[in-house]
Order: C-alpha cells, then sequence, then structure tokens
C-alpha cells in the first residue's frame, strides 16, 4: 500500500503544481472578484494538498515522527502567516503574489526535508523570523515618506557592507561571499541588492537628466567593481543587469540598453581573462565531461540528475540528489527535477514568470517613479537570479554559484527575497492607500466646491435685497 502511494505521489505533485501555476495566471488576468476568489481558492487547496501529500510520502520514507510535528508547524505557521495579511491589510494585498511566496516556501521545506533535515529546520525557522519583518514592511512604506529621500544612505550603507566582505570576508568557492557575526554567517550581498535598487530608484526619480545617469553609473559602477574584486561575479552580474533595466524605464531611451549590452559583454571579457575559476566554470560549461573529474562535476551531475528524472520523475527519496555538489545552495532545480519530474521542474519556471508579471504589473500600477523603479529593479533582480540559477543547472549559461529564489537553502537569500516579496505587498498597500487619500481630496474638493456655490448664491441675494432696500 505503500510503495502504490509513494508510485502514484509524483504523478499527483505534477498534476497539482499544474494547476496551481494554470491558476496563478489565471489570478493575473482575471479581475472578476467573484471567479478571482474562486480561483485563489482552489489554488490554495492546491498547495496544502502537495504539501501534505509529499509529507506523508517523506514520513513512509524515514518513518520518523518528528516529520509529523514538523509538518504541523509548518501548516500552522502558514495559516498564521495568511491570516495576519488580512488581519493587518485587509484587502488592501495582492493574494495572488502570497499564494505564489507560500508554494515556494513549501517547496523549499519538501526538499530541504528530503535532502538535510537539519537544514530544512534552519530554513523554517529563518522563514518565521523574516516573515515578521516581512509583515512590518508595508506599513513602513505606507506611512513612512521619507524613504524617498535616503538616497545617499542607501548607496554608502551599501558600499560599506560590501566593503566590510572585500576587506574580512570569508571565501567560498573562489569569491569572498559571507561574513561570520557572533557564530552566525551571513551574506551582505544579498541585503545590498535590495539597497542597490532604493538607491538607483532615489536618484533618479529626482531627476532622469544626462548628469544623473552618469552620477548613477559612477555609483553603481562602485557596487560592481566591489563584487567583482570580491570575486562575487553572480552578484556582479545581477547589480549590472539590474541597473540598465531601471536606467530604460527611467529614460525611455533604448541606447542605454545597447551601451549596457556592449559594457556587459566587454567586462565579461575581462572577467574571463582575469579570474581562473570563472574560466574552469566557462570550461565545464563548453563540455563538462572533459572535466568530470574536476571543474566539470558538479555540471555534469546535475545533467545526470535532470536526465535520469526524466518528465515524471522518479519520486521522493527515490533518486540520487545528494550525488550533486552543493545541491540545497546552487543545484536545487536539479533536485527537483529528478525526483518531482521535468514537468515540474517546468511548471515551476512558469510559476516564477507568473510572479515576475505580477510584480512589473504592480510596478507599473505606481504613479512615483520612485516606487515604479523599485519595483521593476526588485522584480528584474528575483527574474534574473532565477535565470542564473536555473540556466546553470541545465548548462544553458555557466553555473554563476546564485541560488533559487525561496527554494535554495540559505539564510540571507531567503531573509532577502522574503523581504522583496514583502516591498511589493508594500507598493500595493501604498497604491491602494494613495488611490484612497486621492478619492477622500476629490471629495473634499468637491465638497468645497458645492459649498462655495452655496454661499456665492447667498451673496448674490444679500446684494439683491440690499438693492431693493435702497430703491425703496
Amino acid at each position: 500500500m505503500n510503495n502504490l502511494f509513494i508510485g502514484i505521489s509524483k504523478y499527483l505533485f505534477i498534476i497539482l503544481m499544474a494547476f496551481f501555476v494554470f491558476f496563478s495566471f489565471i489570478v493575473l488576468a482575471d479581475n472578476k472578484k467573484r471567479s478571482h476568489k474562486a480561483a485563489l481558492f482552489i489554488q490554495t487547496m492546491m498547495m496544502f494538498i502537495l504539501h501534505l501529500a509529499a509529507y506523508m510520502v517523506i514520513f513512509i520514507n524515514t518513518e520518523n515522527n518528528t516529520m509529523i510535528i514538523f509538518y504541523g508547524a509548518q501548516v500552522i505557521f502558514l495559516v498564521i502567516f495568511r491570516g495576519l495579511h488580512d488581519v493587518f491589510y485587509e484587502k488592501d494585498y495582492n493574494k495572488g503574489l502570497l499564494n505564489d511566496v507560500c508554494m515556494f516556501l513549501c517547496i523549499s521545506f519538501i526538499m530541504l526535508t528530503r535532502l538535510d533535515y537539519s537544514k530544512a529546520i534552519k530554513q523554517f525557522l529563518i522563514v518565521c523570523v523574516a516573515s515578521v519583518v516581512a509583515l512590518i514592511i508595508p506599513v513602513i512604506i505606507k506611512k513612512y515618506k521619507n524613504i524617498v529621500n535616503l538616497t545617499y544612505v542607501y548607496c554608502f550603507a551599501g558600499v560599506a557592507f560590501l566593503a566590510i566582505v572585500l576587506v574580512i570576508g570569508q571565501i567560498t568557492g573562489g569569491a569572498k561571499l559571507s561574513v561570520s557575526l557572533a557564530g552566525f554567517s551571513f551574506q551582505p550581498s544579498e541585503f545590498v541588492k535590495i539597497l542597490y535598487v532604493f538607491f538607483i530608484a532615489a536618484l533618479l526619480n529626482k531627476s532622469t537628466s544626462f548628469l544623473r545617469v552618469c552620477l548613477s553609473a559612477i555609483f553603481a559602477g562602485l557596487h560592481v567593481i566591489i563584487l567583482v574584486l570580491s570575486t562575487d561575479l553572480g552578484s556582479a552580474l545581477i547589480f549590472f543587469i539590474v541597473y540598465v533595466v531601471m536606467i530604460y524605464v527611467a529614460t525611455c531611451k533604448i541606447r542605454y540598453l545597447f551601451a549596457g549590452g556592449i559594457g556587459g559583454c566587454a567586462a565579461a571579457l575581462v572577467a574571463y581573462k582575469l579570474f581562473s575559476h570563472i574560466r574552469i566554470r566557462v570550461a565545464a560549461y563548453l563540455n563538462p565531461w572533459a572535466f568530470i573529474e574536476t571543474g566539470g562535476y558538479q555540471v555534469a551531475q546535475s545533467l545526470f540528475a535532470i536526465g535520469t528524472g526524466g518528465f515524471l520523475g522518479l519520486g521522493l527519496y527515490k533518486g540520487l540528489p545528494k550525488s550533486v555538489p552543493l545541491v540545497e545552495q546552487d543545484f536545487m532545480f536539479s533536485a527537483i527535477s529528478e525526483e518531482l519530474g521535468g514537468f515540474f521542474g517546468i511548471c515551476l519556471i512558469f510559476l516564477y514568470m507568473s510572479c515576475f508579471i505580477c510584480m512589473i504589473k504592480i510596478a507599473m500600477k505606481q504613479e512615483v517613479l520612485f516606487y515604479k523603479l523599485v519595483g521593476v529593479g526588485l522584480a528584474v533582480t528575483c527574474a534574473v537570479q532565477t535565470i542564473l540559477t536555473i540556466g546553470g543547472a541545465i548548462k544553458f549559461i555557466p553555473s554563476t554559484g546564485v541560488t533559487l529564489p525561496l527554494i535554495s537553502y540559505g539564510g540571507s537569500s531567503v531573509l532577502c527575497t522574503m523581504i522583496m516579496f514583502a516591498i511589493f505587498q508594500g507598493l500595493v498597500v501604498h497604491a491602494e492607500y494613495e488611490e484612497k487619500q486621492t478619492s477622500e481630496r476629490m471629495m473634499t474638493e468637491d465638497f468645497k466646491f458645492v459649498g462655495d456655490t452655496e454661499s456665492l448664491k447667498a451673496v448674490k441675494k444679500s446684494s439683491r435685497n440690499k438693492k431693493k432696500k435702497r430703491n425703496m
């Protein structure tokens, strides 16, 4: 019976994920309240059923009672996290985006529990802390108007964090990525992604003149140069692409896109010449089989895992995802594809696409350029990070060492990504708040106009009465 359920479960996972993604796009396109609510409800049910079925498979394979407790804790967290959004923001938040975030977290918990139970617990605790921060951020964006004016605070804070990593950072995989403090290790570059986007948005909000663009290029270049000196080239690439897109959105001048493309190609060539570990990754990308015992081992094992899983997957605990080095961080997509199937992996890609479209829609609804640029910048950050991670796993591009948003193991990564998604909820809340304020002002002006009209009539009537008295 257990084997039958495990065998059926891999088909169930694909079906549930496919329906979830389908309704994710329905929610994006549909503005009718009744059908919108129905789609969100079905989506929620699909997520909880998939989550339950996966942990049933995990329990059957491990026969560990703590898995039941861990599953229960996750369900309680998801219910409370979703419920608090209703309490804090009523209807002024994007429920579709919240559903997507919860699905990503469920997949993360499932895969990390399967790969490394201790890391799954750590990830869960970090997510709990991050969710508290995520609930506060929309309030800050709604109430604290001065965030638009902290231009150079964002800049100097970001540069300072990156400089600290450059000086005292720990080397991982040939790059200085993390800093240890009081026994905890974190990656400042993850937090700087947010500060960087806020800085560029605040700078261009005041003016989009050529001088402003040049000034932004100098400071953006400073961020990228420090990352290059730390040999964190994956983050440097993300920062560069985000900057070029934000400049284009702010100015609507396509020449900046061409200039960015040419500059990016030149920078990539220089990086290839300067850094040996980049040359190793490129060689492994071009022909991983020739370097399978050294630099190509990771990519080769990733391709083996994806190919072995096929479209339907081997099923949870039926594959060998741990044979891929750093599978919980850089190559989580390979583990997902091997055990949950290529179709599941494709659905996951479409879910990220749905999130990106939702983010861009939220950004484009912002009236103030600052908030619009923040939305676009963070959306592109998540999108580029996803492309780099999945692209590296399937040998579409050389591996860059960045993590899969909200799914891969990593405290700094999941915390910052939760903050990014919370900022989008903040943008939704802010837009709703501004719309209400505008409508209230218009109503007040209408009342004043009506009042002024009545006063004018009274004055005219009084004037006529006085004239009559004078004539009498």
